[in-house]
């Protein structure tokens, strides 16, 4: 968090917390919902300036609820998130890297959703892939000791996980390992990992 933020929280403590006026989309964009926007439930105005993004994404966290936010100085403003509350891009250099410019760790943990979205889980940062950079990700995956087709994978996603073939994925350099893939949904994953894609205010709270 910036030294700059954290002074201002100190000033005003008690600024009231800001809900729906900003997302971020299943490709990483920070978009700005102005009333019109939330009224029509359209994503928003996609965020483009440098400096801002960067603000954006140095203080960029959650509280105790899962609800992550941006610390907008004194103020909260609680993001809706359209996937998870990271995403990642394929890197040649790292790996995977994320939506905040930060290269993703070790991978952990890797799922499938049923709608075809990668997601991957580094400790406690759990990130949905791009889909543009899907198409490399599919050739790194491997079934039955052999590369996964779209029919291989569209079956896999059709069967339960008790009866499925177990499904693969290869990552390259810096991580050098294969691990299972697994089923799953994002509202399950948003329920396993404690993370509020629409956060809400607190009943007992304005803002």
């Amino acid at each position: 968090m910036d030294d700059i933020v954290r002074q201002a929280m100190a000033r005003w403590p008690n600024v009231p917390h800001c809900f729906g006026w900003l997302a971020l989309d299943a490709r990483g964009a920070w978009r700005m919902r102005d009333e019109r926007a939330q009224a029509l439930k359209l994503p928003g105005d996609k965020i483009a300036h440098a400096t801002l993004l960067g603000f954006i994404n140095r203080n960029y966290l959650h509280d105790a609820q899962g609800r992550w936010y941006f610390q907008n100085g004194p103020q909260r403003v609680y993001v809706n998130l359209d996937a998870t509350p990271y995403i990642a891009y394929s890197s040649p250099e790292f790996g995977f890297v994320l939506h905040t410019g930060m290269p993703l760790a070790d991978v952990e943990q890797a799922w499938l959703t049923s709608d075809g979205k990668l997601v991957l889980r580094a400790g406690e940062i759990v990130a949905q892939v791009d889909d543009r950079d899907m198409a490399g990700c599919l050739g790194m995956m491997r079934l039955a000791g052999q590369p996964a087709g779209d029919e291989e994978l569209l079956e896999w996603l059709e069967q339960t996980p008790a009866s499925a073939d177990t499904l693969y994925i290869r990552l390259p350099a810096p991580y050098d390992k294969q691990i299972a893939i697994q089923h799953a949904e994002l509202a399950g994953l948003a329920q396993r990992y404690g993370f509020v894609q629409a956060p809400q205010p607190d009943e007992d709270a304005a803002g």
